[in-house]
């Protein structure tokens, strides 16, 4: 019976851990939609070509701006890796998508407090500072194009997968979309999608931190970190924060309830802050950047990313230490695991009249004109926009689009799973005058008009078109292999 209790009351931590950072989600993942759907990303890779510092600005501000997800940050870095975007600023893109993003700091606030919600962000710009100085240490050129190589070489077998529609509505402006209900119910759509694709990484944590804060003895926690050695103390939690996170299997926002938890067991401010910015090399990511980038890079970025992490948790515990930042005592629970009237409780309920609010205009987004630019990975559930989605595949007349390749790859294993008769992920395209000067960029799929190709290249006396500079160097470092497989396609 005893066992039965602590189970009980594993279950009741987790729950309200969840209820103290409800309204911290629904503000943060609706801010978030609202961001996402009033900035257009067609503009990244144009910004994004060097690691001088204003494109890693621009990248960290972006990145700031886009989806919490580690899985969908992954993807897009790759993408826009692969349409030209210089390599160390596509990483510094990840960084801050998943590091830098407003609910996660929310969350940070409410359930440890505002030391390491701050922590997070000023960690964040050390790390990416870190990042942007020994990238020349880590991604040599050489090793740079055997990734992007690598990326040419799967390419070759989905060539005529990637399939993007080039007649989709173009953006409004700012000020237009500002008074549209059409956008706004892509803003509600992006929030109820990041939502629901990151609804299992959020059970997990919850619940994990919810057994780990009730099960897991103090003596057992003293006996995995340092305690009372000084420097010593603060480099081996550093060290071992981001070792927790890649064996936790648990990315994004989820592992902020974790984080909690190791607070409670006496991790130190600097473990805990490395441990939060280690969700980009948990297991499951570093398999995809291997598929990606092959084990070379995938190595490298496990190297350069859990350096600066532990790096920049280090300096970040020395300089809120310095400012009399770092709280003096852990807690003895994570939350009071009671209801009580409280300004939690009053929050709560207001956001979730927001969230009604939300769902409402998700559901109706259609009759208020919205969607018209996007598609729902039918696997996770994220938002995409179709042109610029990172994974596709032709099935039938039509195409589905994805947020990254493992949904895609996931959906072409078992389709019959995600696809149902009122499926709205599926786009088919509308029917429209058949363009005959429109190619085909042999790398990406994107469908591209030769006047206003972004680059053009003459191979076996048949002329090549490409919508952005980085395919034409994809297809210059084998452009025999290319056209062979768009010969088969």
């Amino acid at each position: 019976m005893h066992f039965l209790g602590l189970i009980a009351d594993s279950f009741r931590m987790a729950f309200f851990m969840f209820w103290d950072t409800l309204w911290p989600l629904i503000f943060g993942f609706g801010l978030s939609g609202v961001v996402q759907a009033f900035v257009s990303r067609s503009q990244m890779q144009r910004v994004m070509g060097n690691h001088q510092p204003r494109s890693l600005a621009v990248a960290s501000i972006l990145g700031a701006a886009s989806s919490s997800c580690s899985y969908a940050a992954s993807a897009l870095a790759k993408s826009l890796f692969q349409k030209g975007a210089d390599f160390t600023t596509a990483m510094v893109f990840m960084l801050a998508s998943t590091n830098l993003v407003i609910e996660l700091g929310l969350v940070l606030w409410i359930l440890i407090g505002w030391q390491f919600a701050l922590s997070e962000y000023v960690g964040g710009i050390v790390m990416i500072g870190l990042l942007a100085v020994l990238a020349r240490f880590f991604f040599r050129p050489a090793i740079v194009e055997r990734a992007r190589q690598h990326l040419v070489d799967r390419n070759k077998a989905t060539v005529g997968d990637q399939l993007h529609d080039p007649a989709g509505e173009q953006p409004l402006g700012f000020a237009r979309r500002a008074r549209s209900p059409a956008a706004w119910a892509e803003a509600a759509s992006y929030t109820m999608a990041d939502l629901v694709m990151l609804r299992k990484e959020m059970i997990v944590g919850y619940l994990v931190a919810g057994f780990l804060a009730v099960l897991v003895p103090n003596s057992l926690w003293n006996a995995i970190f340092f305690h009372g050695h000084g420097v010593a103390t603060s480099i081996e939690n550093v060290i071992v924060g981001p070792l927790i996170a890649i064996l936790s299997f648990v990315c994004s926002i989820g592992n902020v309830p974790l984080a909690a938890a190791l607070w409670k067991g006496g991790i130190s401010f600097g473990g805990v802050v490395s441990f939060i910015f280690a969700d980009l090399i948990t297991l499951p990511l570093l398999l995809i950047y291997r598929r990606f980038y092959g084990w070379a890079m995938t190595l490298r970025i496990l190297a350069a990313f859990w350096l600066v992490m532990a790096i920049a948790g280090l300096a970040t515990e020395y300089l809120f230490g310095a400012a009399g930042l770092v709280p003096a005592t852990h807690p003895t629970e994570v939350v009071q695991p009671s209801f009580q009237w409280n300004y939690t409780t009053y929050l709560n309920l207001i956001f979730l009249g927001v969230f009604a609010a939300l769902y409402w205009l998700y559901r109706n987004r259609v009759r208020l004109g919205g969607g018209a630019r996007y598609a729902i990975d039918p696997v996770c559930g994220m938002q995409v926009e179709r042109q610029l989605a990172p994974a596709s595949v032709r099935r039938g007349n039509q195409t589905v689009f994805f947020c990254s390749d493992r949904c895609r790859d996931r959906f072409v294993a078992n389709p019959d799973r995600y696809v149902t008769a009122d499926q709205p992920t599926i786009h088919q395209p509308e029917s429209r005058r058949p363009n005959m000067s429109e190619q085909i960029d042999p790398i990406c799929g994107m469908t591209v008009e030769p006047e206003t190709a972004a680059a053009k290249r003459e191979y076996a006396g048949k002329t090549y078109y490409f919508c952005g500079p980085g395919c034409a160097k994809a297809f210059d470092l084998n452009p025999g292999a290319v056209a062979d497989s768009t010969r088969s396609a």
